[in-house]
């Protein structure tokens, strides 16, 4: 049975759906939202397995073996049989860890590996890279975003309940959503000024504000975007308290996200309103191919440094957890039917 991966089936029809699975990362929130995602996606029966190797044996991962301290497959150990019908790992510290449960648990595994293991495409049934990545192979499969968990039901199910805060911000609600930097990203002092300048025009066009930052936002460019909306009505988190990330995503009319997360403008794009990206100094090819490709989509364009109008367009939402999935039961079929 073929899948609309933008119309995914009720659970029940999962092949998949109940399959008791193990769910490997070391355990960093941006690697949990991904897995989750998919396994939700497939409708797994699923249990999270943190690993966080120590000394030489983190610094041979991916290629070294898991320490034999830890005790792999042996009873009351963190993997021990009975062995899952399903793995999913992302991260190369969790490498050791799908090498040893394909070399334990054989074919009764189905092995699903994300993000490119640096160690060949032997390592799983399954591996999966974003479209952006080079990595190619018979058994590597790629999405244009990376999976995450707002699903089209998740945000349907936030858009009925309109916190009383956001309702008394006039429309159009802008959303910004601040990363940082990277090795990728530099964020100079005319970069912060460029997107404050950018916010500004926003406001002036009667446009209110919902701003938050990430863990690698930098203190300039909080300030930059605090000074920008300051003068307008606006909801700024500031790190304390609970994070009001996914209500921001789910009830903005426009989206601004700045060019070095991924995860963050693939989120964006799952909400089917215009997002502007933008761009700091910086930058990679891979980037580049990255948001060329939500562009040529047309879920995004780029920030402009002054705003005449509030952007107004639609597209598809982009809901790679669900094709990812139906890729991933595709691959499963092939090899039980082999």
């Amino acid at each position: 049975m073929e899948t609309d991966p933008q119309s995914p089936p009720d659970l029940a029809l999962r092949p998949l759906a109940g399959a008791r699975a193990w769910i490997i990362t070391a355990g960093m929130a941006g690697m949990d939202v991904q897995v989750r995602g998919v396994a939700e996606a497939l409708g797994l029966d699923y249990e999270m397995k943190h690993v966080s190797p120590k000394g030489i044996w983190k610094l041979a991962a991916p290629w070294g073996p898991v320490a034999p301290r830890e005790r792999f497959g042996q009873p009351g150990s963190l993997f021990a049989p009975p062995w899952p019908e399903v793995a999913i790992s992302l991260g190369r510290r969790s490498v050791p860890y799908m090498r040893a449960l394909r070399r334990r648990a054989g074919s009764q595994t189905f092995t699903v590996v994300m993000l490119d293991p640096k160690t060949g495409s032997g390592i799983a049934d399954v591996i999966w890279v974003p479209e952006h990545d080079r990595l190619r192979g018979a058994n590597v499969i790629t999405t244009l975003t990376a999976p995450h968990s707002f699903t089209a039901k998740r945000l349907a199910e936030l858009r009925q309940n309109l916190p009383s805060e956001i309702a008394a911000l006039p429309h159009p609600r802008v959303a910004v959503v601040l990363g940082g930097k990277n090795g990728i990203y530099n964020f100079n002092e005319d970069d912060d000024a460029r997107l404050q300048s950018a916010l500004q025009s926003a406001g002036k066009l009667g446009a209110s504000f919902l701003v938050t930052p990430s863990r690698r936002t930098h203190a300039e460019l909080f300030n930059a975007a605090d000074a920008a909306t300051r003068d307008w009505p606006r909801i700024i988190w500031k790190g304390k308290g609970a994070n009001p990330y996914a209500d921001f995503l789910a009830h903005a009319d426009l989206l601004v996200v700045t060019a070095d997360s991924v995860n963050m403008t693939g989120e964006a794009c799952a909400t089917g309103r215009p997002v502007l990206v933008f761009t700091p100094s910086g930058g990679s090819a891979k980037f580049d191919r990255f948001h060329a490709a939500l562009q040529a989509r047309g879920a995004t364009r780029p920030l402009p440094d002054r705003l005449d109008a509030i952007p107004d367009w639609s597209y598809e939402p982009v809901h790679s957890a669900h094709e990812l999935a139906a890729q991933i039961e595709q691959r499963w079929r092939q090899r039980s039917s082999a």
